[in-house]
């Protein structure tokens, strides 16, 4: 691990790091701030997935949420959407196709299998790094995310609560199997079998639960003004799942909001306070 920059930031430190990725098989960026001086192991931490076109900077310098993660004293991560580098294979005409939209799920179709491996980078690699390297509390990690961090987010705190206790997602992709962004991503990623599919989509993966009455509340914020809401994101279908599997569903509409970071500033202190109250009482 390289540490790249360093900053001072409402009484804690805020730092950027470049490190080797076995898993992504290329160098990866992404950035950690850390409430004050203390051991990490006494703080709970908070991975914040970014969506389409963004890297580890995005949420690090415009989500405006450190301040209150200093008051809470909960450590953020924000690491990047897709591995990157020279090697990397990348479709250069697509926005919402490789580098820049890994779509946190691991590509088993050439030539993406070798480096996608998202999936994998999030939810076993990076936590491995962070508790190694950084004394961070496995024990006690929630995960969120904006529109294909969204999607992330909710996906793989599904797939592995043993990793992520809490969950929280602005804007999230929640059936990507039903829409035209998460047609063409899995299409390329990991083939035709839409079956498939099914393993990396929100709404498929709780229409499978059963009863999650006993798990920690999931809060989803929306913007009404969003442009993508009805044909990318349909968060209706996310809550008649969570219906179906008796789980706990805090579905926030905002009127006029759209699908900006401005939109995530506005209620990024309630999605760390979401995560504070669950993860700390753990």
């Amino acid at each position: 691990m390289q540490v790249q920059q360093e900053h001072i930031c409402f009484g804690g430190t805020l730092k950027i790091i470049e490190h080797a990725s076995d898993v992504l098989k290329c160098n990866m960026t992404f950035s950690v701030f850390v409430p004050d001086a203390t051991s990490s192991q006494e703080h709970a931490a908070l991975m914040f997935l970014s969506g389409l076109t963004c890297t580890h900077d995005n949420f690090t310098t415009k989500a405006g949420a450190y301040k209150k993660a200093a008051e809470l004293g909960l450590i953020v991560i924000a690491p990047d959407t897709s591995p990157r580098g020279a090697d990397v294979p990348d479709d250069k005409d697509s926005y919402d196709f490789g580098k820049g939209a890994g779509f946190y799920i691991n590509a088993t179709q050439q030539p993406w299998s070798k480096n996608y491996q998202m999936e994998s980078y999030i939810a076993q690699e990076l936590p491995q790094i962070l508790s190694a390297e950084m004394g961070v509390n496995t024990k006690k990690i929630g995960i969120s995310g904006h529109s294909m961090g969204g999607h992330g987010a909710l996906t793989l705190c599904l797939k592995y609560p043993e990793v992520f206790k809490s969950v929280s997602a602005f804007a999230p992709i929640v059936a990507p199997s039903q829409v035209p962004w998460g047609h063409k991503a899995f299409s390329r990623y990991i083939g035709d079998d839409q079956v498939e599919w099914q393993k990396h989509d929100a709404v498929a993966l709780m229409e499978k639960s059963q009863n999650r009455s006993d798990y920690p509340n999931i809060l989803i914020d929306q913007g009404v003004g969003d442009q993508f809401l009805e044909e990318q994101l349909q968060p209706q279908l996310f809550e008649q799942a969570c219906r179906g599997a008796d789980q706990s569903l805090s579905l926030r509409f905002h009127e006029g909001y759209d699908h900006s970071y401005f939109f995530i500033q506005s209620f990024i202190d309630d999605h760390l306070e979401h995560h504070h109250k669950i993860l700390t009482n753990i």
